[in-house]
């Protein structure tokens, strides 16, 4: 019964595969070997009965002397359980679990132990891998420096915490971790319930994403990109959100610089087109007011025995001259205009004219002016600069019709590089600052503020163009207008002009003598050259009333005939703008063959070729008899001084 029973046992045994079943004596040697085990270690009971268990241990665990300490607690506990790696025959390992259960007789001798090895290594290689998975993963996010990534639990409170976080947020994990959502968010978003809507809607909808500000640990903000994606266990349950910042601050702020960038290259190209519109009608209109300014002017001599018709003929003269200071102010703003650049003092120049400004302000406005000790000089045209002063004055005036305040300033600015606020190329300058308390001017306003006749005045009190005409002063003589305004807190115009180099030849702001009507310089034989036959005849006219004797040209070819025909003229006056061959390119011929003729340029555009006509007087247009009689003059004083020299 006994044999039967054992041999049912044996059978059992070695029919379990999957499992090395063996029994080890005391002393660790193995007495039994099932097929479990041939297939496990690869080893055949007559390999291996009678030798220790150490055969199948690896040499870190015999260095440790495993074997050893695993019989004594199985001995000593009755069971012990292990795993660790064990050697095959081939010299292969394998992962293996191993218990060792104490085996007594029925009197409770002990005689050996029973052994049960199962070959884990699938398992312990997925293991492995799941372990070094999580570690690569945990590596890589705690190696993302540029995101803060890190995970929430269901009530938004904070469990995990990556390197990115620490550096953009400032906490450490410590510092962090158990603290709620909320801890980054502005005091007015969180009193507005915003990271509550967050994470409400990302358990809601899956996912939130947002920009917005977020705090630091400093105290300072950030712009961040934010995204929140819901967590869920393997049984599909709410287990918490996944949590990624973005610090885009740079990124905003380069967008909204390029922005600002593109927005003023817009308004650029929209002031230089309109500049160019207004040039070319300036100038015509000059054509135009010329005739009727030169035939007003030679009528109101014929005309002096009659009062009645002279009253009528200063109407006409003052409305024609006010359509010249209009043009003057067109070619202003289109950059047109023809400048005297000088070193200025800045601070005499509006000690010179405060009386003027003031006067101008009124009474129930205070001026005040706060200048350095020292302030550089600037190279601009002082006349055209006391008209922008007084022009800007004058707005802020406008701006404070119950009576105000109004502060000039000035301070010298260096831009070291580009990008500056101004878009001025670096270099010096000195920025002139005129600032009133006045109603200001909202966004669209303040957009359109120096377009030409643009103005918010009202039918007959402004023209619209004395912020156009400081704006052209400021392009043309290297600066720039910036103007700040907000509706109900006032405006500040900001005129950022070049300094000079030396300041040895500052202009001192004397009035000028008085310029006599009549030519002082005698009769002359001038040619005068226009292709507009009313210019041409209407400066003849002038000329011969004051003496002159004159011959008209109405193209350059014309002129160069005349000249070839008749050499006794003793000036050439002549316009710029004509067909064909213009007014430089006829005085570059003209200086080639006759050098010793003087030359006057009537022109009203300022933008020549540079270096063009530099020994040739220039007359601005529009002009009248006073401007005709000082250029005469002068062309005639400079002719004869060069014959002295000869």
């Amino acid at each position: 019964m006994n044999t039967t029973g054992i041999n049912r046992y044996e059978l059992l045994v070695d029919s379990v595969v999957d499992y090395a079943i063996c029994l080890i004596n005391l002393d660790g040697t193995i007495a039994s070997w099932n097929v479990g085990c041939e297939r496990s270690t690869g080893y055949v009971a007559a390999e291996v009965l009678g030798k220790h268990i150490r055969m199948f241990y690896a040499d870190d665990a015999l260095a440790a002397d495993e074997p050893t300490a695993a019989l004594v607690t199985a001995h000593d506990e009755g069971r012990v359980e292990t795993e660790g790696w064990r050697v095959r025959k081939d010299g292969s390992q394998y992962w293996a679990n191993v218990v060792l259960d104490l085996v007594k007789t029925p009197d409770g001798t002990a005689i050996g132990y029973a052994s049960i090895t199962r070959d884990l290594t699938e398992r312990k290689q997925a293991e492995d891998r799941l372990r070094r998975s999580e570690e690569q993963f945990r590596l890589l996010l705690q190696g993302v420096g540029d995101c803060a990534i890190y995970m929430l639990d269901p009530d938004g409170c904070i469990t995990s915490w990556n390197t990115g976080a620490q550096r953009i947020k400032g906490y450490t994990r410590e510092e962090i971790l158990g603290k709620h959502l909320s801890t980054f968010y502005t005091l007015e978003d969180r009193a507005a319930g915003e990271p509550q809507r967050a994470l409400g809607l990302a358990a809601s909808t899956g996912r939130f994403e947002a920009e917005g500000w977020r705090v630091r640990k400093d105290g300072s903000s950030f712009w961040a990109h934010v995204i929140i994606d819901r967590i869920n266990g393997d049984d599909g349950r709410h287990v918490g959100f996944a949590k990624v910042t973005r610090d885009i601050t740079a990124r905003r702020d380069a967008d909204a610089a390029l922005a600002d960038a593109r927005e003023a290259l817009f308004q650029s190209q929209k002031l230089e087109a309109v500049g160019q519109l207004t040039g070319g009608v300036a100038h015509d209109f000059n054509n135009l007011l010329m005739a009727v300014i030169g035939s007003l002017e030679l009528l109101e001599v014929r005309l002096s025995h009659d009062p009645h018709a002279l009253n009528l003929l200063g109407n006409a003269l003052a409305g024609a001259r006010r359509g010249a200071a209009l043009t003057k102010r067109m070619l202003a703003f289109a950059r047109k205009q023809e400048l005297q650049p000088t070193s200025i003092d800045l601070k005499a120049l509006v000690q010179g004219i405060s009386s003027l400004l003031q006067r101008s302000a009124g009474p129930t406005i205070t001026i005040d002016t706060v200048f350095p000790l020292a302030l550089h000089h600037i190279l601009v045209d002082g006349n055209q600069l006391e008209l922008a002063l007084l022009n800007l004055v004058m707005n802020a005036r406008d701006a404070m019709p119950s009576g105000g305040h109004i502060i000039i300033t000035a301070k010298n600015e260096t831009i070291e590089q580009s990008g500056h606020r101004s878009a001025l190329p670096p270099g010096g300058y000195v920025s002139l600052s005129v600032t009133d308390d006045g109603h200001g001017m909202d966004a669209a306003t303040l957009e359109r503020a120096t377009e030409p006749f643009f103005t918010t005045k009202g039918i007959g009190k402004g023209t619209g163009l004395g912020l156009s005409m400081v704006h052209g002063l400021a392009e043309q003589s290297g600066g720039r207008l910036l103007l700040r305004s907000e509706a109900g807190r006032g405006t500040t115009a900001e005129l950022w002009l070049p300094m000079a180099m030396t300041a040895e030849d500052a202009l001192t702001h004397e009035p000028e003598a008085p310029v006599p009507e009549n030519s002082a310089s005698g009769a002359q034989s001038i040619l005068v050259v226009d292709d507009d036959p009313l210019i041409a005849m209407t400066m003849s006219a002038v000329l011969n009333d004051l003496g002159h004797i004159t011959v008209e040209a109405n193209s350059a070819r014309e002129a160069l005939d005349q000249l070839s025909q008749k050499n006794y003229f003793d000036l050439m006056i002549t316009d710029y703008a004509m067909p064909v061959m213009n007014g430089l390119q006829l005085i570059e011929q003209v200086q080639a063959r006759w050098p010793h003729l003087p030359i006057i340029l009537a022109t009203g555009y300022a933008e020549l070729p540079e270096g063009s006509a530099k020994s040739v007087l220039r007359l601005p247009k529009p002009f009248g008899r006073v401007d005709l009689v000082r250029v005469v003059d002068a062309a005639a004083a400079a002719s004869a001084s060069r014959k002295t020299s000869v």
